[in-house]
């Protein structure tokens, strides 16, 4: 499989600039979630890796640690996300499709990817949050088409998605800290 800078870009720029219209665009494609992660979300999990990596290079270990950090919780946490998300969608009325809750939750994280560069000031850091919460809007938006919750169900459904989201990627980003100490 080719990999096109192109097409990650123009996906990023669609996703963090017209959500909505480019969710309809992903729903009526057909992607598994190995194409989604290996064409998409593997290289934008670099962004803060890297940054994070450059960014703490006076401390090279203590960069290397928030490196690995920060791609493991991405990857980790979108597999693990997706997995809980579609397992609620039934509850939710929703339709469980793996492969459809995996590109929900990469596809939320592009926000907080490419916020990422900003580890590269590590006291720019914390930008990173102000895109966690756009890729939160993101997932909102999503998560009825996606997942095909109706509306009704759908405030419900993302506000429990939203706590898995957060809890999964602080469990995870405590078990790395703990295991990288």
């Amino acid at each position: 499989m080719k990999i096109n800078p192109g097409d990650i870009f123009q996906r990023a720029k669609n996703i963090i600039l017209n959500p909505k219209s480019e969710w309809t665009t992903i729903d009526n494609e057909n992607n598994s979630h190995s194409h989604v992660f290996s064409s998409y979300l593997l290289w934008l999990a670099l962004i803060p890796a890297i940054s994070a990596l450059i960014g703490w290079s006076s401390d090279f270990g203590f960069g290397i640690k928030m490196a690995i950090n920060h791609f493991v919780t991405i990857i980790g946490g979108a597999y693990l996300t997706a997995w809980i998300i579609n397992e609620l969608a039934p509850r939710y009325n929703g339709v469980k499709n793996f492969n459809k809750a995996f590109e929900l939750v990469a596809y939320c994280y592009t926000a907080i990817c490419v916020a990422g560069i900003f580890y590269l000031f590590s006291i720019l850091g914390i930008l990173t949050f102000v895109a966690g919460l756009y890729s939160l809007y993101t997932l909102y938006v999503g998560l009825s088409p996606m997942m095909k919750a109706p509306e009704e169900t759908n405030g419900l459904y993302f506000i429990v998605a939203l706590i898995c989201m957060i809890g999964v990627s602080i469990v995870l980003g405590v078990i790395l800290r703990v295991a990288l100490i």
